[in-house]
């Protein structure tokens, strides 16, 4: 393949809010200049699991060179780079707009600006990156151009002018865009000639080539049969192959400067390529990286066990070989005295969580216990040690901690004006701190709410959809740790703590969850033939109790007859064994109390 001059090349990324048309506008895109056969198309053609379909979401980045001829006769090479949209990717975002120039910025019609379309613009304009606005679902009854406009310009701060319409369903409007992104955006900018530093803005795993990096080539160039460098990483490798993606892997002699494209080197290990990492050659080593990296932490993290404990081994390498395509959530082993053997996993939010669990169950058909997702606190103890913990078995003894400091975020919630007190009145619930309420247009408002991050785990969201009828969107961004009156409550049953039920809440809301946490299990815990004492504990300070009745055998169903000293003597003897059975009698507690426990909160 020819090389192609740095000014006729263009990199750019579609951004969006979830559902607004990102996936079907990359598959006109692709349609429009031919990169595929209309036999090989698809409808979200870049979304390569079932999951990504079944959702209209994009769970992994991905990337295609689209080749255009524009009016002028001259061919431009055109790299599109696919970017999840969720909050939880958003360092993988940005590394996926660190190897762009520009941006297509999609907005509904008919939704407007909504949160995620402003968390994406912001990360855009952050990498310094040329925005092309586009309204898309024109075709709509209920698209409302004219407010869209006004939003643009009032929430963003775009020119309307320059906004551009399409219907990506019907393919309206489509060559606009590519002409649109040759005039607007600029070419790469690179020193062809100089040492290579290439841009690892994603990564997967072949199983029999190992790991595929995902590049785009800043300066120099690279070749197989180059030796290279990870220059976080420090390690070395030969390359093997280079190429593009058309989506399909198309090995190509080199990649110049401007470039996206693929390198396989032989890494076996997933975990050794860092997203945001640089390349470099051996032979000609970079003096610096190229800006910008930093290590993916976790901020979720929960327990997976397996219902069955037999499937422990199985459920082992499905973790494992998931891993070899997502190394962007961490595992180790954990044991629980109520659970047995499982893995504490740690995530970047709660939709990778879940993403994850459901690739487990369907991918690797396991099925799984989650305990209650948590995400990291810090002690700082009374002899001025600060350390961190994400399981609340990990927590200290109330008598060495000075502070427990729990991490808050910055929610912007964009919501239809008539609920605004239901989600004003939620947001307080969670001990959320209001910092803006601003009307954008006369039927829809921004909210800006500092809120703990452990009261939005459970059932924020879902909360929020239900008061709003599905039409508020959520986007958050990490602020820091601040301290807390926090707690860790305990729930026993016949006076044994039962570890996977443990979790750290803020004193003010740990009686009322106490009591509904041991009214739940009461209610579940099947009847012994002993009375089962279930407590909810702070400390050694016990704040709600219930008791599930003991069963009773009926001892005299033989008795026929004789005196009824015979029947008083058996249930005596009755009597005696109960006793005894409550001193050594062990509760089997079942999935379903864990399941019901964890999965449902309060929908007060």
């Amino acid at each position: 393949m020819t090389k192609v001059r740095l000014e006729h090349i263009r990199n750019f990324s579609i951004i969006a809010h979830i559902d607004h048309g990102k996936s079907t506008l990359a598959d006109r895109l692709i349609e429009f200049t031919g990169a595929i056969s209309e036999r090989e198309m698809k409808d979200q053609v870049l979304d390569t699991m079932e999951l990504e379909r079944e959702r209209g979401i994009t769970i992994k980045a991905q990337a295609i060179r689209l080749n255009y001829t524009a009016d002028d006769g001259k061919a431009y090479m055109l790299n599109l780079i696919d970017t999840p949209g969720h909050v939880d990717f958003t360092y993988e975002v940005s590394r996926s707009l660190a190897a762009c120039e520009g941006a297509l910025l999609v907005i509904d019609a008919s939704q407007g600006v909504e949160a995620q379309t402003l968390a994406n613009f912001y990360l855009a304009l952050g990498n310094n990156l040329e925005i092309i606005p586009i309204i898309n679902k024109i075709d709509l009854p209920s698209a409302n151009i004219e407010d869209v406009k006004n939003q643009i310009e009032n929430i963003l701060g775009l020119d309307s002018k320059n906004v551009l319409l399409t219907s990506a369903k019907l393919g309206i409007g489509i060559k606009e865009i590519l002409d649109a992104i040759i005039q607007r955006i600029s070419p790469p900018v690179g020193y062809t000639d100089g040492a290579l530093r290439a841009l690892i803005f994603d990564s997967s795993f072949d199983n029999f080539r190992g790991v595929v990096t995902y590049v785009k080539i800043v300066d120099g160039e690279i070749k197989a049969g180059e030796k290279t460098k990870f220059m976080f990483n420090d390690k070395e490798y030969e390359v093997d192959e280079v190429g593009y993606f058309s989506p399909k892997m198309i090995p190509i002699e080199k990649l110049y400067t401007g470039e996206v494209g693929y390198i396989i080197a032989g890494i076996k290990d997933i975990s050794s390529v860092k997203i945001g990492d640089t390349i470099t050659t051996l032979k000609n080593p970079a003096h610096r990286p190229l800006p910008g990296y930093k290590e993916i932490q976790p901020v979720v993290f929960c327990g997976f066990f397996p219902v069955n404990s037999d499937d422990y081994d199985n459920l082992r390498d499905a973790i494992y070989k998931l891993r070899l395509n997502d190394c962007s959530f961490t595992v180790e082993p954990e044991t629980s005295a109520a659970l047995g053997f499982g893995f504490r996993c740690g995530f970047l939010g709660l939709l990778h969580m879940d993403i994850i669990q459901e690739r487990l169950e369907r991918e690797y058909g396991v099925e799984i216990l989650a305990t209650a997702p948590n995400t990291i606190y810090q002690i700082i103890e009374k002899k001025g040690e600060t350390i961190t913990i994400d399981n609340p078995s990990k927590l200290p003894d109330g008598s060495h901690i000075d502070k427990i400091l729990e991490p808050y975020i910055e929610g912007t919630i964009i919501i239809p004006s008539q609920y605004v007190g239901n989600v004003l009145k939620l947001c307080q619930s969670k001990r959320g701190i209001q910092k803006q309420l601003k009307y954008i247009s006369e039927s829809k408002v921004i909210i800006v709410y500092e809120l703990p991050l452990p009261e939005i785990l459970l059932d924020f969201y879902d909360r929020l959809k239900t008061i709003s009828q599905g039409y508020a969107s959520f986007d958050y961004e990490f602020l820091g740790y601040r301290e807390s009156n926090l707690c860790k409550l305990d729930i026993l049953v016949n006076g044994e703590i039962i570890d996977a039920l443990s979790i750290i809440i803020h004193k003010e809301n740990a009686y009322h969850r106490g009591r509904e946490l041991v009214e739940k299990l009461r209610k579940i815990i099947p009847r012994q033939l002993f009375e089962v004492a279930i407590q909810a504990s702070i400390g050694n300070k016990i704040i709600a109790r219930e008791s599930v009745k003991a069963l009773r055998k009926n001892v005299t169903a033989k008795c026929y007859g004789g005196d009824i000293t015979r029947k008083r003597k058996l249930l005596e003897k009755q009597k005696e064994g109960k006793k005894r059975m409550k001193k050594v009698g062990k509760i089997e507690i079942p999935q379903e109390a864990f399941l019901s426990v964890l999965k449902v909160e309060e929908t007060k």
